[in-house]
């Protein structure tokens, strides 16, 4: 057998080694958290199938130098990392969550689906869906006791063009038919894009390509951070604290990250994983303040 073959059964290996070690004390960790009735569980999730789509997920995840994540990323930060998705009751395969690497910390993004996925989890919530109001469109709210309520909204087909987007909202239904909603007009919502890295207005980015969907993602991601922030649910109290740190560790491994490679000139994009070259120090500074006083875009 040549060297090469060794050397790569070897790595594999290695591979499996440490994923054994890293899942079995998340599990452990888990498992401690359940006997101590700490955390629930839908009946339809599997901590221990989450685990493995995540595994096999962060086989493919490479940092911004093509090096993979597992290779690169501490054993901590990816344990953590698996631990919070996991509280969370989310997978990856369920495009629920995401595994950024910010130079050796891995670190768990959730998408919006994840957002919901995480709300539905506190036993009110039947739906949550969203739709932009384009110009146009006639938009009938309610307001009352500081609830927002969209009572109609009515559309002509040749309204629809994303250059005319004037706003978005998002719609919580309940178990009980009453539904709660959340506007925010386009200059809203475009207020939220500038904390991303990548210039939303440019032509090439995700924001102008799939304008619609960028404005349904914001509100609902906004409307479910907002519904799950209020809540006080002591059965409950572990995945909302998950929820949170997960955004805080994201913020704060994205604004270190983006210190240390100052000089590198370069800012990655939490929403898309594209890299930006940047033109001064100053754009920077700007989207670190930005990060820590108002946190993630999405």
């Amino acid at each position: 057998m040549s060297n090469e073959l060794v050397k790569k059964e070897e790595k594999q290996l290695q591979v499996v080694k440490e994923e054994r070690n890293i899942t079995d004390n998340v599990l452990n960790k888990i498992h401690q958290f359940q006997n101590n009735g700490q955390i629930y569980f839908p009946n339809n999730y599997s901590p221990e199938n989450a685990l493995k789509s995540a595994w096999l997920k962060l086989q493919e995840v490479k940092d911004k130098n093509g090096k993979l994540a597992l290779e690169t990323c501490t054993q901590p930060s990816i344990a953590n990392a698996l631990l919070n998705m996991v509280i969370q009751g989310l997978n990856p395969m369920k495009n629920q969550c995401y595994f950024i690497p910010f130079g050796n910390q891995l670190t768990l993004m959730r998408s919006y689906f994840g957002s919901i996925a995480v709300a539905k989890q506190f036993g009110e919530i039947k739906d949550i869906t969203a739709e932009v109001i384009y110009e146009g469109d006639k938009v009938e709210t309610e307001i009352k006791r500081g609830k927002t309520s969209i009572l109609s909204h009515t559309r002509n087909f040749e309204n629809i063009n994303k250059a005319k987007i004037i706003g978005a909202y998002a719609t919580i239904l309940y178990n009980n038919d009453f539904e709660e909603s959340l506007i925010m007009t386009i200059d809203q919502i475009k207020t939220s894009w500038k904390k991303s890295k990548l210039n939303p207005d440019n032509k090439e980015s995700t924001h102008s390509q799939f304008t619609e969907d960028m404005c349904k993602r914001t509100v609902i991601n906004k409307i479910c951070k907002y519904y799950i922030n209020t809540k006080d649910d002591s059965n409950l109290n572990m995945i909302k604290m998950a929820f949170e740190t997960s955004d805080e560790e994201l913020k704060e491994s994205e604004v270190e990250y983006e210190i240390q490679e100052n000089a590198n000139k370069e800012l990655i994009d939490v929403e898309t994983g594209e890299i930006q070259e940047i033109e001064d120090t100053a754009s920077v500074e700007n989207n670190v303040e930005d990060a820590t006083t108002e946190g993630p875009a999405f």
